[in-house]
């Protein structure tokens, strides 16, 4: 088994032409490594990764876990992008190891050919990247059947028309 880099920073991305999501993700020292991930891995994943959040969580009720997805998301800060225009490395991901426990997730993202990188995510990260993925599906067309019921009502926009005058 190889000593996975750990990735600091990570830009999460659906590039039509390849019909896959890329994750440009920055390690310590600098260097950029591209994933790619496709829908068949991620549906697997996505799964894993919402259900160990249910089970993590006390909060194992849908309202409550559509509260704790709305306040990690509304607390995500604007970041650069990870460019992805010369990377060290880059492969197309074929397992992910998942280590969750109480404080959040890290994932080991590996390649057939012995390629690996870590991104280790605390509860609230691994809720705003859930987030972002679930953009990704939206903007590939792909099927949101995956997703728990809790994560489309935090990602569904409050409409109606706004009231005159302040509320308080």
């Amino acid at each position: 088994m190889t000593d996975a880099p750990e990735l600091q920073r990570v830009t999460t991305e659906y590039v039509p032409v390849e019909d896959r999501i890329r994750i440009s993700g920055e390690t310590a020292d600098g260097a950029t490594i591209v994933l790619w991930l496709t829908q068949r891995l991620l549906n697997l994943l996505v799964p894993r990764l919402t259900g160990g959040l249910e089970r993590l969580d006390s909060a194992s009720d849908a309202l409550l876990q559509e509260f704790a997805q709305q306040a990690a998301e509304a607390s995500l800060p604007p970041q650069p992008a990870v460019e992805a225009t010369a990377p060290a490395a880059s492969w197309r991901v074929d397992s992910v190891d998942i280590l969750s426990g109480a404080e959040g997730a890290a994932l080991t993202f590996r390649s057939e050919d012995g390629g690996a990188a870590r991104l280790s995510m605390a509860t609230e990260h691994l809720r705003q990247w859930l987030g972002i993925l679930r953009r990704q599906y939206g903007a590939a067309g792909w099927t949101d059947r995956i997703w728990p019921d809790w994560m489309d009502e935090a990602s569904r926009p409050i409409t109606g028309s706004p009231a005159s005058g302040p509320l308080h």
